[in-house]
């Protein structure tokens, strides 16, 4: 609804005739007044108001009143934005007013005019509703008009009012006379005080004042106070004219050209665009250094015809500048229990980098300035690296920008493209940066390891000076040519894996490693996040289907195998489209999704576990591998031919593996004689050693331990345990030796249903990182030697007298 506010300028309320104070008798005026509340404005006695009335109570009020021809009250709210102001709302004195014209304006909207008549107070309200009444007490004039000091402050006032108007050459010249004319001291008093631009609460203490001759000097107090303003303001005007310089004088008669361009009707659309694009430069918050170089664009755009293509290029290059953040930024929720609240709420885990991001916030909170922190995120797909940055700026209250960087091959797509060209833009930096609005949002960079890199430039490069603290404050575009900051902006960057990453750029950046989840987790993901969500997204509610426990553990057992949980989703999916099918076809029973349930929509299962298959026959051992979607299991079988002692390698193997055979079978020979093997068994023997999954490129040496338990196992005809992987490099003196990718590795073995896993002793500082169920239901053995290795990996111990060097077997078993 519209507000009843006063409408008009102070000229037009001024040249308002005035109605002689007293017109009413303090007799007539009724005990009980309704009452309208004013904002904005103070209605005083004499004075002729227009007013726009919008809200409901007020409308039901002026119907009454025009109705039953009586006055009102009108009562200045203290607070303007009080939609219905009750009692404690409004001001104890106000107006006895009088309902002179009133007009419709449209359905819920009315346009009137009231005079004034005399003050009153309000003792009590005795109604709210349809509007306001209050009972009322008249008020009179304390100090009779014709008191000779009364008429002293009259002369003074009309003196300083005349004054005043001078001083105003937009009042119009009959303001002058209107003052002049009046007799009455309290009626001057009014008039003045109603149009003197002074508070509210100081016209409203002019109101209150009953006493004349207080009233008057109120009011010349005021009337000089205004004076002394008019004065200075007029004194600094004709001192900065004075001090115009040609700039300023070419920028005057500029608006005087223009202003005469309008009056003839020559302002044509692309002088009101160019004013327009000055004030939203005039706004955007420059630099100093960047305020310079804009304004000279400016300058130079308004000398290029519009037809010419310079001036779009020109006109362009303002937008970007004038739409860019450069001063803008969000207010950061640095509440830590908050943000914790958050992250727990999107996801499950991850502490790694939940306990990051609550670091920063704690700095922040002590340090204003501080820099936004550069994060990459690295770890296998579906671990929830990308949906982690929009919770990341949920959890501290910014924006949120996602930059795929995955293909880029272009330079200029980080730094932008040079305005010489056609068509240039700035880069995509600069463009989330404007998508954001603020100059603090969280930027997702995604799949930063998938940069390439062509005869156009490396981006990784143009990304080294981006995320480095100490020049990212002055980030050049080359198509703005200004520097930009980007030091308050919080980076996130996912990769799948580091390698690709370039060392430099690497460097730059805070690594954080995701690795895959436990079963345990992925079931808590799945009952607390994939399942409602999925449900959602097939119009389903929460007590339309219900999953078992066992059917959900199914799931995650026989028809996904990953690091992460994206395949469990897509599952979950499947699982919800034959329920929603169900409802569709009009079954309204509840869907319990049990075992069987699953393998009717789902199909057989399509994985299981094939390690006590693979290792029924001697020669095959189960290794553990890293991939850069989590850890894996790798097979590697071997058998023995008539031959003339070569070694034959197949699997799609690296030099690295190669030669890691090639060290395991020389170490086999020198140990042929304990393990009761022929030492002359590779005269007439030929050995095939074959890694599966041939289309798959392997290397590395964490697969030398494997090589030789295989090999071992095919010639003393001892099977591996079928319930044991092992990892790690062996040496010809027989040592193992530690690798990386442990906690990967180990869950590998987890999701596989393996029992024990053989591990380099040197890696049990690696522990740290793997869940905790994982290390309840696995064994762990560490080992130094491979002779630990042999006796652990194999179903009997291959030595025909225990060794010197093999003490008794290193088997630590995590609780």
């Amino acid at each position: 609804m519209s507000d009843e506010k006063k409408r008009g300028t102070a000229a037009q309320a001024m040249a308002a005739p005035m109605a002689p104070p007293g017109t009413i008798n303090k007799e007539d005026i009724p005990q009980v007044l309704p009452i309208l509340p004013l904002r904005n404005s103070v209605f005083f006695p004499g004075g002729v108001l227009p007013l726009a009335v919008g809200r409901q109570k007020t409308i039901a009020l002026i119907k009454d009143a025009v109705r039953d021809d009586q006055v009102i009250g009108v009562v200045t709210q203290r607070k303007a934005e009080e939609e219905d102001p009750g009692a404690a709302d409004l001001y104890s004195m106000g107006t006895v007013a009088r309902i002179v014209k009133l007009l419709k304006m449209g359905e819920d909207n009315y346009s009137l005019v009231v005079q004034g008549l005399a003050r009153f107070r309000v003792m009590d309200l005795v109604q709210e509703a349809p509007y306001l009444k209050a009972r009322v007490e008249a008020v009179e004039d304390k100090t009779a008009a014709e008191n000779v000091e009364v008429e002293a402050l009259g002369i003074n006032l009309k003196k300083l009012a005349r004054e005043v108007i001078e001083l105003m050459p937009e009042l119009p010249a009959a303001a002058t006379e209107l003052v002049e004319s009046i007799t009455h001291p309290g009626h001057l008093a009014d008039l003045i005080a109603a149009n003197v631009d002074v508070p509210i609460e100081e016209k409203q203490a002019v109101l209150e004042t009953i006493d004349l001759k207080a009233r008057m000097k109120l009011v010349l107090e005021l009337l000089n106070r205004k004076r002394e303003i008019l004065k200075l303001s007029n004194k600094i005007d004709s001192a900065v004219k004075g001090e115009m310089s040609k700039t300023q004088r070419e920028y005057y008669l500029r608006q005087q050209l223009k202003a005469i361009k309008e009056e003839l009707g020559e302002m044509g659309e692309e002088e009101e665009e160019l004013d327009e694009l000055a004030e939203r430069v005039k706004k955007a918050g420059l630099p100093p250094d960047v305020e310079k170089v804009a304004n000279k664009e400016l300058n130079r755009l308004k000398t290029i015809p519009a037809a010419s293509s310079e001036y779009t290029v020109a006109r362009t290059y303002l937008d970007w500048i004038a739409d860019l953040p450069w001063s803008k930024q969000s207010e950061d929720n640095l509440d830590i229990e908050n943000a914790k609240k958050t992250l727990d709420a999107d996801h499950y885990g991850i502490q790694k980098v939940k306990k990051r991001i609550l670091e920063y916030l704690a700095v922040r909170k002590l340090k204003n300035d501080m820099r936004g922190p550069i994060l990459c995120l690295v770890g296998p797909p579906g671990v929830g690296k990308t949906s982690l940055g929009q919770s990341v700026a949920r959890a501290v209250g910014r924006k949120f920008v996602r930059l795929s960087l995955g293909g880029v091959r272009d330079e200029a797509e980080i730094r932008g493209h040079r305005r010489t060209y056609v068509g240039a833009l700035p880069g995509r930096f600069i463009q989330s940066m404007k998508k954001a609005g603020t100059k603090n949002p969280v930027m997702m960079l995604d799949e930063i390891d998938k940069l390439g890199a062509d005869f156009r430039g490396d981006p990784s490069a143009a990304l080294l000076e981006v995320l480095d603290p100490e020049q990212n404050n002055s980030f050049a575009d080359h198509y703005l040519d200004v520097p930009f900051d980007l030091s308050k902006v919080m980076f996130v960057a996912t990769a799948n894996q580091l390698d690709p990453i370039p060392g430099p750029l690497r460097d730059r950046m805070e690594i954080i490693e995701l690795s895959g989840y436990t079963f345990d987790e992925k079931e808590q993901i799945a009952r607390t996040h994939l399942i409602n969500k999925q449900l959602k997204e097939h119009g389903l509610a929460v007590d339309h289907v219900t999953i078992e426990d066992k059917a959900l553990q199914l799931l995650l057992t026989a028809y996904t195998r990953e690091a992460g949980v994206r395949s469990l989703e897509r599952r979950i999916a499947d699982l919800c489209r034959a329920v929603a099918v169900d409802y569709a076809s009009g079954k309204t029973d509840k869907q319990v999704i049990t075992p069987a349930r699953v393998t009717e929509i789902l199909g057989p299962e399509r994985y299981y576990s094939e390690v006590a298959e693979r290792t029924e026959t001697p020669g095959v051992a189960t290794g553990l591998a890293w991939t850069a979607a989590g850890g894996d299991l790798l097979f590697i079988e071997c058998t023995k031919m008539s031959g003339k002692g070569g070694l034959t390698l197949t699997g799609q193997l690296g030099d690295v593996m190669k030669e890691s055979a090639q060290a395991a079978l020389s170490y086999l020979r020198a140990k042929a004689e304990v393990l009761g093997i022929n030492p002359n068994f590779l005269e007439k023997t030929d050995i095939h050693l074959h890694f599966p999954a041939g289309s798959i490129p392997k290397d590395g040496p964490s697969a030398g331990v494997t090589i030789l338990t295989a090999l071992t196992s095919l010639m003393t005809g001892i099977r591996v345990r079928a319930d044991t992987a092992m990892t790690g490099e062996a040496t010809l003196r027989g040592l193992v030796l530690p690798v990386g990718g442990i906690k990967e590795k180990v869950l590998a073995a987890h999701r596989a249903g393996i029992k024990r896993v053989i591990l380099p002793e040197r890696c049990q500082k690696d522990m740290v990182d793997v869940p905790e169920q994982a290390k309840k239901e696995l064994e762990f053995i560490f080992v130094s030697k491979m002779d630990e290795v042999l006796v652990q990996a194999l179903e009997t111990n291959p030595f025909k007298a225990p060794p010197a060097s093999v003490e008794e077997p290193k088997a630590e078993v995590r609780a």
